[in-house]
């Protein structure tokens, strides 16, 4: 095959990102990387790091695929959003996405993504297998081609492999979490087996590695930069100097981005730095050699094409097709396989429905050794199942582990050989080629050398099938349409044959010159030559494998073969004349034992009436892998001058020789009825193996059957599995979480010595502080028990009845309470609320104000010592203190002012606006005032003119100020006081 040979087209299938070649100008506003992250069980922990050391401004859409449990309400938006500042979100139908936010996939539903909006799809539950991680990666590669990029961190499986071959395919990049870290590392080594991965990272480093490679100006631009042919040639000739292979015939817009995107990968932004460190770097070489190989394929690619392959090219090419007979495919640029072994089973499925046998050979090529390594391996993982009925698994595939392999019977259908399509010579008398989305990738002067050798090599009346971006451009002479929009073709017979054409298929390609010369009369006439050779004067012989079958003839047999009657076959044991099928059979054994050629001389055989002496020949091809089980079997004549000088010879002495003839031919006569008794006997027990056999393939068949049935039930446990570990890692997280919130809960507790009790709804005990054991005589296990059982140490008998009106009203209680032993505490009753904001109980706080209230009576002793009247307000100017001399000059009652604003206090007497706005702002500003004079009528003492002067007094950290209000002088009826 030729390089860059995957078989999906590069251009987007849905028509959404541009064209090759074209230059793409995208706007400042829609202009974001969208990055889609893979993860599975243990993929918590990686997204925490990665989102921690992600920045929230780094102009990037993030997209979350993990595999849920539909029935399991996900946590992990929760749980991510205390790792960044980007906003988390559930994806939703219809949604565009927008930089610097991360949308999480919904239960139940695959996400596709059209033009940068979302669209929530129905899983296609096939096999009970849903992939969604390749679901969102194949649809991201075809809505942002080379701009997709793609994170598989740890998981299970290899649901992400799939997608991610899609994505390297259109040229995006693939980065992947380090296996030796990954919790599971299914998911990352499965997607690192495939060669692909840009970046194989620990999580943390993720996020710089990233941000460089999407600030790089190629994949910030996006712009075609040209890049010069003397450039090239010079990344052309480093590549063939290491890999052997040239790609100076492959497109400049193919080639140019292959290469701005390795330079992207590497932080290289000039390409002379580039090309330098491509020809000190062989590493480099290969692994832009393995870029340019990427085979994006997969088994059944465009069904309608395989399955019109299936009901019309290949039924028609073999329902009057003699059974037996060969039939020869080429598949070039196979990658792993997945096509080869496709045109495989559609071609095992028309033979069952003739119920007929064919001698099938299908020749697999591509230039990639590791992808023929694989494909020959014929093991594939198990998300094939999206792509391969449930029939086609169950009847050509055998099921190990996480893996299918290809049967046996469809495996040796195939011969896999690395080649290249320009260079090698190709196969011949095929009836089929199958070579799709190759030459695409190659400028015209390719083409035109390919399409030609590719007439030649075909059979009258074979068929061409190509990709659905090919075609056979200027030589439609050369082929007729079977189905245009398939891009299948039907060789023609023209005037210009391709069997007139002369290739040098060695010969390089050199731009401008004309690839094919017509040069009609030499080929014609070599082909004539050897034609003549072989069937007048060369000795007619067989090509047959290691079970005796003829799978090609040379000359004319028939003196030699005859198809005998009752079922058609191919064996040359029984195709052969009974005179020597004995020798025949001693000669090919004597071969296959010793690898050497063996010749039997002197065998007599009669044909139309005449005797035939001859030899025959038997030579092993070992010398090429693809024959080294074959044997190529010739019967040699001998002329008739020679057999009469014999026969001249032998009749000097007839009488005594033949009385040694008839002896001779006596002996022989008991070794054949000796030999036929053996072959009796051996055939008689070879029928009892057959029957016995046939009884363990029954068995096998009900044993594979269960074996099924055990598949599908341990996919469902493993599907099941890998949610649970998803569920069991948030739950996780989350307990750590309750856990580390308990303990700064009661550290809180301890640290401020507040007495709290925690009552249900119906007043009964779930938690309490050590400090209420102050209070209460309360055990451990005294939690459930009614608060009202307990004895209590403090001077209040309604708490239980308090607590009932709390829970009833839902309005809050306070009051000052004092203890048996003489502290005081100011019990707070307050509604419990949920973060449901459901009312679940009560919570009962006990403070300790003892100290308060010892300076509260030293300081009221203090001032009620002064010969001033005096007030001390709190910040909403509420009076909390007030002197004997206040009292007993305004003639007032403590109970009338106490807890009583200043400007209600005895009934209003002192509402002043003007000393309203004082005190208010000796509160809010520290102000102080000195010398108001104020002029009231004071109920019970008369007319009173007043000075007043007031003083913030501040009571320390995090306590609020109060106001000292005192009066210096007081004029009552005009005199002093």
């Amino acid at each position: 095959m030729v390089a860059d040979n995957d078989h999906s087209s590069r251009e987007s299938q849905n028509g959404v990102h541009a064209p090759e070649g074209s230059e793409v100008v995208r706007s400042p506003e829609v202009d974001f990387p969208i990055v889609a992250i893979g993860a599975s069980a243990g993929g918590l922990e990686a997204l925490e790091v990665f989102f921690s050391n992600m920045p929230s401004d780094a102009n990037m859409a993030f997209v979350v695929i993990q595999h849920l449990s539909p029935k399991h309400k996900s946590i992990m938006g929760l749980l991510l959003e205390k790792h960044t500042d980007m906003k988390i979100q559930v994806a939703e139908d219809g949604v565009k996405l927008k930089p610097n936010h991360v949308y999480l996939n919904p239960p139940e539903k695959n996400l596709a993504i059209m033009h940068k909006v979302i669209c929530l799809m129905e899983p296609p539950y096939i096999h009970s297998l849903n992939l969604p991680i390749d679901y969102f990666f194949q649809s991201l590669s075809d809505d942002q081609g080379e701009r997709s990029i793609c994170i598989i961190l740890s998981g299970t499986g290899t649901d992400g492999t799939k997608g991610l071959r899609a994505i390297k395919g259109v040229g995006g990049m693939a980065m992947v979490q380090d296996e030796k870290q990954a919790r599971y590392n299914g998911m990352p080594s499965s997607a690192i087996g495939t060669g692909l991965v840009d970046y194989v990272l620990p999580v943390e480093e993720m996020p710089q590695t990233l941000i460089r490679y999407v600030r790089h100006p190629y994949v910030e631009g996006q712009r075609q930069s040209t890049i010069s042919q003397d450039k090239l040639n010079r990344i052309f000739m480093a590549t063939r100097h290491v890999t052997g292979h040239d790609f100076s015939h492959y497109k400049k817009n193919t080639i140019c981005r292959r290469l701005q995107r390795r330079m992207a990968v590497h932080q290289i932004e000039d390409i002379d730095d580039y090309i330098r460190y491509f020809q000190q770097t062989p590493t480099e070489v290969r692994l832009f050699f393995k870029d340019m190989l990427i085979g994006v394929t997969k088994f059944f690619r465009d069904k309608n094409a395989f399955e019109f392959l299936k009901e019309t090219v290949l039924w028609e090419m073999l329902k009057d097709r003699p059974y037996g007979s060969n039939l020869r495919i080429w598949v070039a640029g196979c990658a792993t396989g997945e096509e080869a072994y496709s045109i495989c089973i559609i071609v095992a499925e028309v033979m069952k429905a003739l119920k007929g046998s064919f001698n099938v050979q299908v020749f697999a090529t591509d230039i990639d050794s590791e992808a023929i390594a694989f494909a020959r391996a014929g093991i594939y993982p198990q998300n094939i199942s999206a792509d391969v009925s449930d029939d086609r698994l169950t009847n050509y595939f055998s099921r190990d582990n996480d893996t299918y392999r290809v049967k046996k019977e469809i495996r040796q259908m195939v011969v896999f050989s690395e080649q290249n399509i320009i260079k090698d010579p190709p196969f011949s008398k095929l009836d089929l080629i199958s070579c799709r989305n190759v030459l695409i990738y190659m400028e015209s002067t390719l083409q035109k050398k390919l399409i030609p050798m590719l007439h030649y090599t075909l059979n009258p009346g074979g068929y061409l099938f190509l990709g659905t971006s090919e075609s056979i451009g200027e030589f439609s002479g050369m082929f007729s349409a079977v189905d245009s929009k398939l891009k299948i073709f039907k060789r023609s017979m023209t005037s210009t044959d391709a069997n007139n054409m002369l290739f040098n298929f060695n010969a390089n390609v050199d731009t401008g010159t004309e690839i094919v010369k017509s040069k009609p009369t030499d080929l014609s006439i070599r082909n004539i030559a050897e034609k003549i050779i072989i069937e007048d004067y060369a000795s007619p012989g067989v090509l047959i494998n290691d079970k005796s079958d003829i799978i090609f003839y040379i000359g004319n047999t028939g003196a030699y073969l005859m198809q005998p009657t009752g079922e058609p076959t191919t064996n040359i044991l029984k195709l052969v004349s009974e005179e020597i099928r004995y020798a025949l059979s001693a000669v090919i054994h004597g071969v296959v034992t010793r690898k050497k050629t063996v010749i039997k001389e002197g065998l007599k055989l009669k044909h139309n009436n005449h005797t035939i002496t001859f030899n025959i020949i038997a030579r092993p091809l070992i010398e090429n892998p693809q024959t080294k089980n074959m044997i190529m079997i010739v019967f040699e004549e001998k002329s008739a001058m020679k057999g009469n000088t014999v026969k001249k010879k032998v009749s000097k002495k007839e009488p005594e020789e033949n009385s040694d003839i008839i002896k001779l031919q006596q002996e022989l006569q008991a070794t054949k009825e000796y030999l036929q008794a053996t072959i009796e006997e051996l055939e008689s027990s070879n029928e009892e193996l057959r029957s016995t056999n046939e009884e363990m393939q029954s068995t096998n068949e009900e044993l594979q059957s269960a074996n099924e049935e055990l598949e599908t039930s341990k996919e469902e446990l493993h599907s099941t599995n890998e949610e649970l570990e998803t569920v069991n890692a948030e739950l996780q997280n989350k307990l750590n979480e309750l856990s580390r919130v308990n303990d700064d809960l009661n550290n809180l507790m301890a640290g401020t010595e507040i007495a709290t009790i925690f009552l249900d709804n119906k007043l009964c005990i779930k938690r309490f502080t050590k400090s209420v054991l102050k209070i209460f005589n309360l055990r451990q296990s005294d939690v459930g028990r009614p608060i009202s059982d307990i004895t209590i140490n403090i001077e209040y008998p309604s708490l239980y009845e308090d607590a009932k009106t709390v829970l009833d009203t839902l309005s809050r209680k306070r009051i000052d309470v004092v203890s048996n032993i003489a502290q005081w505490y100011t019990v707070s009753i307050i509604p419990y609320r949920t973060l449901e904001n459901v009312i679940d109980g009560v919570v009962i706080t006990f403070m300790d104000i003892t100290e308060l209230k010892s300076t509260i009576r030293f300081s009221e002793r203090i001032i009620d010592a002064m010969r001033d009247p005096i007030l001390i307000l709190d910040v909403k100017l509420n009076v909390i203190s007030s002197n004997k001399s206040f009292h007993e000059t305004f003639k007032v009652d403590k109970a009338d002012i106490i807890n009583r604003a200043i400007d209600i206090a005895c009934n209003g007497q002192w509402d002043i606006p003007e000393l309203r706005g004082l005190l208010e702002a000796t509160i809010s500003q520290g102000r102080a005032f000195n010398g108001f004079i104020a002029e009231r009528e004071f109920k019970g003492i008369g007319l009173k003119r007043v000075l007043l002067n007031g003083r913030r007094v501040d009571q320390g950290d995090h306590m609020p100020g109060l106001i000292l209000l005192y009066i210096e002088d007081i004029t009552i009826d005009g005199r002093d006081k």
